[in-house]
């Protein structure tokens, strides 16, 4: 089908509507601004192998400085679970280089790591190398193969992200024009997403993005107007919600977030949220009830649910409306 034509879900206090995310239009007014994340995703997986022959996949996650890198190891090509007994000092063979395996991600010591901090050497910058030898991470719930023009969303521009910011996989340019004649107007942020395989209960982990001057000045005229500011993912909500004041108004600013999105730090600015289907006890679901509330959340997810909607990259979505 069209990347489009996966299901929505419509959430609003007291209105639950099921229509096709082609209909995304009818649901927004003129007005609201919608921001999306232009980060691309990178050809993240590598084939490696261990010092005894052991074939292993390895997650490029996050670049932290040149040639450094977090990473996870999975055993064979798309295995259910991470590897778990990495040691300090490991090399692994990749092709035309190795890795090496320095600490553990993101703080030293921990019993049975799933994240490693490593030292790249490869021939050239790595990513650069990730385009020649990298494929798309595949999780083993996506049948067969999938090129990664599958994995980028129509914003993508700027390299970065270990998996694709999925949230804005079904927009089409078709969509796009519809949005804009309509009225609602878009506006970038970038933030570069890291592997998605976070344990439950696990908080998110540092991210780099960006939030330009233009971006925050369409948010700030936006809310003035008495307009709706909808994110397009738990990463646009990060990145905005990262140089929100308490005020509720925003900076443009770039860097690393270690933003926590919950109870204790309710959403600021999101007014309505576009988003997939997310694990129960992921961090990413208190991210979802800061911006429209546990309640809503919840009526959402039992209706999603009765109505067999599915989840991960390619699964369909929910538009958040808390009012």
């Amino acid at each position: 089908m069209p990347r489009d034509g996966v299901r929505l879900l419509v959430a609003r206090p007291g209105d639950v509507r099921h229509a096709r995310f082609a209909d995304l239009t009818g649901f927004l007014e003129q007005g609201d601004l919608m921001v999306v994340n232009t980060s691309a995703t990178l050809a993240a997986a590598v084939s490696g192998v261990r010092h005894g022959g052991q074939h292993v996949t390895v997650h490029f996650s996050t670049e932290l400085v040149e040639d450094t890198w977090v990473v996870e190891l999975r055993p064979g090509d798309r295995a259910a679970g991470p590897l778990r007994d990495g040691r300090r000092t490991e090399a692994i063979a990749v092709a035309e280089g190795s890795l090496v395996l320095e600490e553990t991600y993101p703080e030293a010591g921990l019993a049975a790591p799933r994240l490693w901090r490593a030292r790249v050497d490869v021939p050239q910058p790595v990513s650069t190398y990730l385009a020649r030898h990298g494929r798309p991470i595949a999780y083993d719930y996506v049948p067969g193969r999938w090129p990664l023009t599958a994995y980028q969303t129509v914003f993508a521009r700027d390299a970065g992200s270990a998996e694709m910011p999925s949230a804005g996989r079904p927009f089409t340019e078709a969509l796009v024009a519809d949005l804009v004649t309509s009225g609602v107007v878009l506006a970038p942020v970038t933030l570069h997403t890291g592997v998605s395989s976070l344990e439950k209960g696990e908080a998110p982990l540092p991210e780099r993005y960006r939030v330009p001057a233009p971006t925050a000045r369409l948010v700030n005229a936006t809310r003035a107007a008495g307009g709706r500011v909808v994110a397009v993912g738990t990463t646009v909500t990060r990145a905005i919600e990262s140089v929100a004041l308490p005020d509720g108004s925003l900076v443009a600013g770039e860097g690393w977030t270690d933003l926590v999105l919950g109870p204790q730090r309710p959403a600021r600015v999101v007014g309505g949220l576009i988003t997939g289907w997310h694990e129960p006890g992921a961090s990413h679901l208190a991210l979802l009830q800061a911006v429209a509330g546990p309640d809503l959340v919840s009526v959402a997810y039992r209706a999603a649910e009765r109505e067999g909607y599915l989840g991960h990259e390619f699964g369909d979505s929910t538009l958040l409306l808390p009012g």
